[in-house]
């Protein structure tokens, strides 16, 4: 190939991102996501799935539509094409199970060279939850808020002691690494987290799903809602059309919707017990979950519940 045979090549650039670098966007009540910088957009992802094909695709599949294609049928490896990164400050709980995620690279504010974050994250009084009954690592509801006021009081109370004890290590001269460690895991940490479309788009999917806790779920929403909403459109759009707001059916629940359809509730209640989902008398007094989310998919589909 000649040099003159090469598209001209330039950065990409998303006026909308460009506005926002370096903005903190608040969440919970001292921490924040910041964006630093970015690669790539959606350009660059049509770009990244038609150097397969070749010249002249552009004309027989428009960027809109093949970046929903892409999504639809889960083609990763063009998202992985556009990476970003963020400056965050969050509580290291919440940061536990963010860290989790191993497919980004990292690097943490580190209290073994530093003084640590002089923020915790604290509760409001009405904002304390109650474990939930049937999800053992979920929560529903609220305490009272009497309750909620000494909780909150106890947690100031606590915070302030640990800080104190803290300080005084350190000024004692007990070595960082060593005096952090009774700090309570509400206190603030920061890091900075680069990670590729792709694999942002899976943290976000868990992340935001209404199952996930709710401190984390808050920067997730905000990194999509507020960053990722405007960095990337057409697969934002595609990525809560295809993803966050539809439903995946198994091959039960393919199975008991379609004899629903044919043979009515009996032919579902039938089904049902021989997956396992009911008990021998079509009774729900068998606990399961896989049952559970049918019932939600099938509520979501507009039909009634045919062994209720």
């Amino acid at each position: 190939m000649q040099q003159s045979d090469f598209e001209p090549i330039s950065r990409a650039s998303v006026p909308h991102l460009d506005a926002i670098l370096g903005k903190a966007f608040p969440v919970l009540d001292d921490g924040f996501v910041r964006l630093v910088d970015y690669m790539g957009s959606d350009e660059s992802i049509v770009q990244a799935a038609r150097v397969s094909y070749g010249k002249g695709t552009k004309k027989v599949n428009e960027d809109r539509g093949l970046v929903r294609y892409l999504m639809r049928h889960r083609h990763s490896t063009p998202f992985e094409m556009c990476e970003i990164k963020f400056h965050v400050r969050v509580p290291m709980d919440t940061w536990r199970q963010w860290i989790r995620h191993r497919t980004a690279n990292v690097n943490e504010y580190s209290t073994r060279y530093s003084v640590a974050i002089d923020s915790a994250q604290t509760t409001l009084p009405g904002e304390w939850r109650v474990q939930s009954g049937g999800n053992k690592q979920g929560s529903d509801g609220f305490l009272d808020l009497e309750t909620g006021k000494k909780l909150t009081q106890k947690e100031k109370e606590l915070q302030t002691l640990t800080n104190s004890i803290y300080q005084e290590r350190l000024e004692l001269g007990v070595a960082r690494e060593q005096a952090r460690k009774d700090l309570t895991l509400a206190t603030y940490t920061e890091a900075y987290w680069k990670v590729d479309l792709h694999n942002l788009l899976h943290f976000l999917a868990l992340r935001m799903d209404d199952h996930a806790q709710l401190e984390i779920r808050k920067y997730a929403t905000t990194i999509g809602d507020e960053i990722v909403s405007k960095w990337v459109p057409y697969t934002w759009e595609a990525f809560l059309d295809y993803r966050v707001q539809s439903l995946s059916l198994t091959q039960y629940d393919k199975k008991i919707i379609s004899a629903y359809n044919k043979s009515g509730k009996q032919g579902a209640i039938n089904l049902a017990k021989e997956f396992g989902l009911l008990d021998e008398a079509g009774s729900t007094s068998k606990k399961s979950r896989e049952r559970d989310e049918l019932e939600t998919k099938l509520h979501h589909l507009g039909f009634e519940i045919p062994w209720v």
